[in-house]
């Protein structure tokens, strides 16, 4: 049986295939390879993967994670993943761009974004990333990610920015002062999650002008930073995985259309798609 599983930063789903049967589907806690060391993440696969793989012999596992970017990071999530799988003969680590460029274009070219916790992009030539624009996480890029927009929105919330019954708004709706907020941001660690968990606020007031604003902004900034980047990038549509993708939708193909840019498909999760092409694979 083959293990597939795609890491992201908030969660990682897992799906164990035996040939093109779907035999079981997890969902963990996230795993950002970049953040986390081989310790942790063999802790996190132990404690809440382990348990639901109890009688299924695994024989392959496909890896697909973000922050799965440098030899030292992949070499910590195999050796994660062989400390707590030992029947599996093959364990190949990729980044989750690849699996994103292979559950939405399969093996034919494309433009292939990530809008999740984080964010990314890539030219794929349907085989692989033969382009990349780095992300450079949500101090330095990440543009358009759910971690960037929750930043982006408690800078004008503490920057007095968006109108004050909005303002009261959001800080009652989360529970927060801005001393939590600055706390969370800057004295305790997952400081991407919890500014990623605080963007759903925007999605929720889309109708608000400061709001909209915002947002529309922010995936302007993610086009120019990261698809203009590509050579032809205008004569091929542009595809996006992940949540945030989906819950800003109509906001992204106005953001596109006003760089006349073209966008392709939109889908939540790639595990479908990954799920299609491992089974073509055998």
């Amino acid at each position: 049986m083959k293990l597939i599983a795609d890491g992201g930063s908030t969660t990682v789903e897992w799906c164990v295939l035996d040939g093109s049967k779907v035999v079981a589907q997890v969902s963990t806690e996230g795993m950002n390879a970049m953040m986390l060391g081989e310790k942790e993440m063999a802790e996190i696969i132990g404690r809440e993967l382990m348990p639901h793989l109890q009688g299924l012999e695994i024989g392959e596992v496909q890896y697909y994670g973000a922050g799965c970017l440098f030899d030292n990071i992949c070499n910590n999530v195999r050796n994660a993943i062989g400390a707590n799988i030992p029947s599996a003969k093959k364990v190949t680590v990729d980044t989750d761009l690849l699996a994103a460029a292979r559950a939405v274009c399969g093996n034919r070219p494309g433009i292939v974004c990530i809008l999740g916790t984080g964010s990314n992009s890539c030219y794929y030539d349907g085989t692989r990333i033969a382009d990349n624009v780095p992300s450079l996480g949500y101090i330095l890029g990440d543009e358009g990610s759910g971690a960037v927009l929750g930043k982006m929105l408690v800078g004008d919330v503490l920057k007095r920015q968006m109108p004050q019954d909005l303002v009261d708004k959001f800080m009652k709706q989360y529970s927060l002062t801005p001393q939590s907020i600055l706390e969370n941001v800057y004295r305790r660690p997952g400081a991407n999650r919890f500014l990623a968990s605080l963007s759903p606020f925007l999605a929720e007031n889309i109708e608000e002008p400061s709001v909209h604003r915002l947002v529309l902004n922010a995936f302007k900034s993610f086009f120019v930073r990261n698809v203009e980047g590509y050579e032809g990038y205008k004569n091929m549509p542009v595809n996006f995985v992940g949540s945030i993708a989906v819950s800003y939708r109509e906001v992204i193909e106005e953001a596109a259309k006003a760089l006349y840019i073209t966008v392709g498909k939109i889908v939540k999760s790639p595990m479908p798609g990954l799920v299609d092409y491992h089974s073509q694979l055998g």
